[in-house]
């Protein structure tokens, strides 16, 4: 069962073309709609959509995040071959990292390896807003500049 199918979603408008896939997610503040029941847990968890199956990603799974105020993570995990990029967007809160406590706030980006035991809590007064990008470690094979290449196609705003 893949993702999409653990989440419960109202309809995401879908755009696709040869080259994309285009969701609409909607706003942050609007993420309480998803309700994800993650297999190891009883209760749904709410504000976290999973965007890899929306968007046919292959390479990377990449999930929107709403933490309301007061609310924390009431485990640690890691993972087996994985690191995440923690994006912090709005609001604040912290992360723990192997027992190490970093503040977070918005313009915060945190890479935890696979083997980082990781959680995170808002223990601010309002909600906090975070991308998470999983990507398997060590398989980047060229960076921006080395795999770009000019288009051939001309701009048409």
């Amino acid at each position: 069962m893949n993702l999409a199918e653990l989440t419960k979603t109202q309809s995401i408008p879908t755009k696709k073309g040869k080259n994309f896939t285009a969701i609409d997610a909607g706003k942050f503040a609007d993420l309480f709609q998803y309700e994800l029941q993650h297999p190891l847990r009883d209760k749904p968890v709410y504000g976290k959509l999973f965007i890899k199956d929306h968007l046919d990603l292959n390479s990377m799974q990449v999930s929107l995040n709403r933490l309301p105020a007061g609310i924390a993570v009431p485990f640690t995990h890691k993972h087996k071959a994985n690191e995440e990029l923690y994006i912090f967007i709005g609001g604040k809160g912290q992360i723990q990292i192997d027992g190490e406590i970093i503040d977070v706030q918005e313009g915060s980006c945190i890479r935890v390896a696979p083997d980082g035991d990781r959680s995170w809590r808002n223990n601010s007064e309002s909600d906090l807003y975070y991308i998470v990008i999983q990507g398997r470690e060590h398989s980047l094979k060229g960076d921006t500049f080395d795999d770009g290449i000019p288009g051939e196609q001309p701009v048409k705003w």
